[in-house]
């Protein structure tokens, strides 16, 4: 995930974007932002937040046919706000206020005046936090990195 580059690209590949960023977010540390983040949204609940069973598909070797991996727990959540901005999303795991804290983001995302203070207290340290996340993983798995060769004799 990298910073939200706002060219060309469609507006439904931003919100997107926006809502990835969300997803990956710890519900903890997406609480706290929020919090300290203090939007003025009164978002009144339309569905949820609700858990659920979703089938988790796979393919082996990326290519083959695909089959139920098995099942994955999930939250939704969607909340209108008082200017008729519907957000919706989607979590996985339990955590009701993740959902509905994601859903009230995407529908205030939904109002151009304020992405960029959406983007400055909310998205923008998470995205950070994620990339930092995933740059010390790459690094740990690099560190285990075993290169193979084979020595050819001069007998063949």
């Amino acid at each position: 995930m990298h910073g939200i580059r706002t060219g060309a690209r469609p507006e439904s590949e931003l919100r997107r974007e926006m809502m990835a960023v969300l997803a990956h977010a710890p519900a903890a540390r997406l609480s706290e932002l929020w919090t300290a983040a203090a939007f003025d949204a009164a978002a009144e609940p339309v569905r949820g937040p609700e858990t659920g069973l979703v089938t988790v598909r796979g393919r082996m070797g990326g290519g083959g046919a695909p089959f139920n991996a098995g099942e994955a727990t999930v939250t939704r959540a969607t909340v209108r706000l008082a200017g008729g901005e519907v957000g919706h999303s989607y979590a996985l795991g339990r955590d009701a206020d993740k959902a509905r804290i994601a859903a009230t983001i995407d529908a205030l995302w939904q109002k151009p005046e304020l992405r960029s203070r959406l983007e400055d207290l909310i998205l923008s340290p998470l995205r950070l936090e994620h990339d930092a996340h995933a740059a010390r993983r790459a690094a740990e798995v690099a560190a285990t990195k075993v290169d193979f060769f084979t020595m050819v004799r001069g007998e063949d």
